[in-house]
This record gives C-alpha cells, structure tokens and sequence, in this order.
C-alpha cells in the first residue's frame, strides 16, 4: 500500500513540479505553510519583488514615458515594457490574496492523484497533465530567449529598444527609465543593470508562471469532467446504482466549487489581460505596419523581436481562451452522458435522481473575465478585429 501512495505522489509532483518550482522563488506557490520560517521567507521574497519592481522598474518607466511624451514611437517603445511589468504587478497582487483560496485548489488536486481511480482515468488526468506541461515548457523557453536578447545585448552595446537622446543615458540598459541620479556613472551603472536584470526575471516568473498555474488548474478541471463523464457513461457496471449516483453527484459538487475558486481567482486578473492583449495589438500592429509602408528606419532584428512580442502576448490570451473553450466541451460532454443515459430502463425514483444532473450540467462552467466577457475563440477573434479597426485610426491621425 506504501508503494502506491509513494507512486500516487510521484505522479502529482510530476503534474505540478514545473509549476511549482520558479513561482517558490517569489513566494506566490499557493501552499501551507510549517512553520514560521517559512511563511516568513514567502512573504520576504514577494515583498522584496513587489518593492524592486515599482521602485525600480514602474516608477522609472512611468518618469520615462512623461519626458518621451508627443513622440510615438518612444511612447510605444515604452509602453513595450511598461504594460508587462503593470500587468505583472496586478498578477502578483491578486495571486497572494487569493492564495488561502488556491491553496485549497491545489490541496483538492493532491486528493485526485491520491485517491484510488482505474487505469483509465489516470491516464486521463495524465494526459491533460501533460499538456499543461508542454505549454509551461514553450512559454518558459520564449520568455528565456527573450530574456538573453533584451538584457544581454546592451553588454555589447546594442539594443532591441528605440534609443532616444532624452531618456537614454550614454551607457545602454535593458529598460526604457529615467532615474534622478547619473546611471552613467560607476557603480550606478552596474547596480541599476542589475537591478533591471533581476526586475526582468522576476517578471518574465509571475507573468509566465501565473498564466500556467492557470492552465494547470484548468486542464486538471477538464480532466476530472472527462472521468465524471466516463463514470456517468458506465454506471451500469456497478452494482449500486443509488450508490453509484450519489459518488457522482457529490464529485461534480466538488468540481464546482474548485471551479468557483478558479474563477473568482481569475477573472479579474482575465479582465486586465484583455485590455493588455487589446493595447499592445494595437500600438504594436501601427508600429510594424508604419515600418512596413511608410519606410520607417528599423532594424530587421527588431522587428522580428516586436512580432515575436505580439506573437507572445497572443499566444498567452490564446491561452485562456482554448482551455476555456475545452472546458466548457468537457462540461456539455457530461450533460450529454447523462442525457443519454438510458433512463427509461430505471426505476422512476432513479430516473428523478438523474434529472437532477441533467439540470446541474445544463449550464458549462465558462471562464470569464470581469465576469463579463466569456473567454471563448470567438472573443479572442472579435477582439483581435477590433484591435486592427484601431490601427487605422492611429495610422490616419499620424498621417494627418
């Protein structure tokens, strides 16, 4: 029996392991705590990322934006790291207030690996585990690439960035700020690069890590809706149908409320990345199509680096909404199970007892942001056209 407990954990570290790992550098792992220490070194870390980030980063780049002000290519050369690092700091908020709440999430997961289940059904919740995982290692690796462009490039003095004479010192740093001191000279230099340095690893941690700690929660979620749904399909080869019903039921209760938890946890957070994911189409769409047919001067590295950016930022928003969208298939999967359930062969009471579900899964459990905007493709796509309609209105007040 050890032995399987022992294997049963091994697999649920091997579902959570990458996720767990860079978000307990910052403190914003949802777990219980020991003792003191512990609690104490969480709290120290995503405090001391919260500080170096404004003081550092937000601050500095706000300062920035003011002096760069009336010229549009600095503004939107700005805004490149001003909206990440903004949103980055609102994901950091919200993670560690909702942290007694996810910690039950993931306590609630701990308990599905755990539990007795058949071949089966581990293999689906491996499956949908292991595409959280591939998507964590493609986010990461993008995130890593950048990373080494943005931060190492300045050492040879070159720079992805618009340099301009009114913010830029004459020593090149990885972000667009403007300190009240000389960053130019030593040792100001080298500790602000490494303040920037730090500032962009722990970003590039709660913006990645947070957007997979979201896809690990769903995925996990679709999962069990495939194994409820597997169990609904063969309730005829348990013995105990009442039995067999009220496992069941109590199951997908169990699933609405960690559902409830993700929910209430990310939809704010959701509503953000859409004015985000709106905003940066839109300054970095005019941006590349005035490169494009106006013959401004860029480099081709760069503009390969803000279309990767572009691609990135799409590719995170894509994100939420294609889990959205598979959960919401997952959950009409178990209202059509128990629709076609052969309830006409039951006894009247049992067959009063499947309605009940037939009436709980008729509403699918959706993601939304603000509780507004249900994360569906079909968002996604009108709001990537409206997006595009506003890069024309910039182009046409450019041009005039």
């Amino acid at each position: 029996m050890d032995t399987i407990k022992a294997k049963r954990y091994a697999d649920f570290e091997w579902a959570i392991k990458l996720n767990r790992y860079p978000l307990n550098l910052i403190g914003l792992w949802p777990r219980n705590y020991d003792n003191t220490y512990d609690r104490f070194l969480s709290d120290f870390c995503t405090t001391f990322s919260f500080l170096l980030i404004i003081f550092f980063s937000i601050i500095p780049s706000i300062h920035s934006l003011v002096r760069t002000w009336g010229d549009m290519i600095a503004i939107i050369d700005n805004l490149q790291f001003t909206l990440p690092i903004s949103i980055t700091i609102i994901k950091l908020v919200i993670i560690r207030w909702k942290r007694t709440d996810l910690t039950l999430a993931l306590n609630m997961i701990a308990d599905d690996w755990l539990k007795t289940k058949s071949e089966k059904e581990k293999g689906t919740m491996i499956k949908y585990a292991r595409s959280a995982r591939i998507i964590l290692i493609f986010g990461y690796a993008f995130m890593i690439l950048a990373y080494f462009l943005t931060v190492f490039l300045p050492c040879f003095g070159m720079s992805l960035r618009y340099i301009t004479n009114i913010t830029d010192p004459a020593k090149i740093l990885p972000l667009q700020t403007y300190y009240l001191y000389n960053k130019d000279q030593t040792p100001y230099y080298e500790l602000t690069y490494i303040a920037q340095a730090l500032i962009m690893i722990i970003a590039a941690i709660c913006y990645v890590g947070i957007d997979n700690l979201f896809g690990l929660l769903v995925f996990h979620l679709c999962g069990q809706m495939e194994n409820l749904k597997e169990r609904l399909i063969n309730m005829r080869q348990y013995k105990s149908f009442c039995d067999c019903l009220t496992f069941i039921v109590e199951d997908h209760i169990r699933l609405i409320k960690y559902f409830n938890i993700v929910e209430s946890t990310f939809t704010l957070l959701l509503l953000g990345l859409l004015l985000y994911f709106g905003t940066v189409f839109c300054l970095y769409g005019f941006l590349i199509v005035a490169v494009l047919t106006e013959g401004k001067k860029m480099s081709m590295i760069r503009l390969i680096y803000l279309i990767s950016i572009v691609l990135n930022v799409g590719g995170h928003m894509c994100l939420y909404c294609v889990v959205s969208e598979i959960l919401i298939a997952q959950c009409e999967g178990v209202y059509h199970a128990a629709y076609d359930h052969k309830w006409y062969t039951l006894e009247p009471k049992q067959a009063k007892s499947l309605i009940m579900i037939m009436i709980r899964t008729n509403k699918p459990l959706h993601i939304s942001a603000g509780k507004i905007f249900p994360m569906t493709l079909s968002m996604f796509c009108d709001l990537i056209k409206t997006s595009g309609g506003y890069i024309s209105i910039l182009l046409a007040s450019q041009s005039s």
